[in-house]
């Protein structure tokens, strides 16, 4: 049986190359593609067709491309199997320069609903951790906001409990629940941050200036308990 597995970056814009290379190292057929970090990105255009051939596919991303991943795989049939680094839990916005906000993704030619962000929050820190913003956002989430990870067939989570740019660990146990009895694993680490970095990899370094959380330690301690947890996930 053969797996393919589309990879999707975070906001870095940076495509993930060398957990491509891990994946292609055991045999997967991986995508990797490039694609902009904005408001209103249609879900279609991921290129899941490209994969189409095997018989099996997976999604993996990290943070907005782990959004991006679970909403595919909640919408898109063809998705087996989602693996998302740094989860979210709920559809998000992005704000324009005008102060405007609309929803990060589209499917079938709709925005979808999203939470807006409290435009009157501030960080308090430097560089900023943005995970107040997330959860003072929150307090007014629409229903509808909410990702339907309860329609994706298997989901592998991996989350930093020293996570500074959203509450990952929480989206994730939150996911956990609302899923119930379907196959959902976690793997976290309570020191690690946004980015884990799995056996092989190089740190990103990648983005925008904020406060990410973890140490390298840690976050390849992360990266070390989620691989074992991909190349299951793979396997099965």
């Amino acid at each position: 049986m053969s797996t393919g597995v589309l990879l999707l970056h975070g906001s870095s814009g940076t495509p993930d190359l060398d957990r491509a290379r891990l994946l292609e190292a055991e045999g997967y057929d991986v995508l990797a593609p490039h694609w902009p970090v904005t408001h209103e990105v249609p879900l279609e255009s991921f290129p899941l067709a490209e994969l189409e051939h095997n018989d099996r596919l997976v999604l993996m991303g990290s943070s907005w491309g782990a959004e991006a991943a679970l909403l595919l795989g909640a919408l898109d049939e063809r998705v087996d199997s989602v693996v998302a680094f740094a989860p979210s839990a709920y559809v998000w916005g992005r704000t324009l320069e005008d102060g405007s906000q609309r929803s990060a993704w589209t499917w079938q030619g709709e925005p979808l609903p999203f939470v807006p962000f409290d435009l009157d929050w501030k960080p308090e820190d430097n560089p900023p951790s943005y995970t107040g913003l997330y959860r003072q956002s929150l307090q007014g989430a629409p229903e509808q906001a909410r990702i339907p990870v309860e329609r994706i067939r298997d989901v592998l989570l991996v989350a930093g409990g020293d996570d500074k740019v959203w509450p990952a660990v929480e989206f994730a146990e939150e996911i956990v629940r609302r899923r119930g009895d379907l196959t959902t694993r976690m793997v976290t680490v309570a020191e690690a941050g946004h980015r884990a970095v799995l056996p092989g990899e190089q740190p990103k370094t990648a983005g925008q200036r904020m406060a990410r959380g973890g140490t390298e330690t840690a976050d390849r301690e992360l990266g070390a308990r989620a691989w074992t947890e991909i190349l299951r996930l793979l396997a099965d």
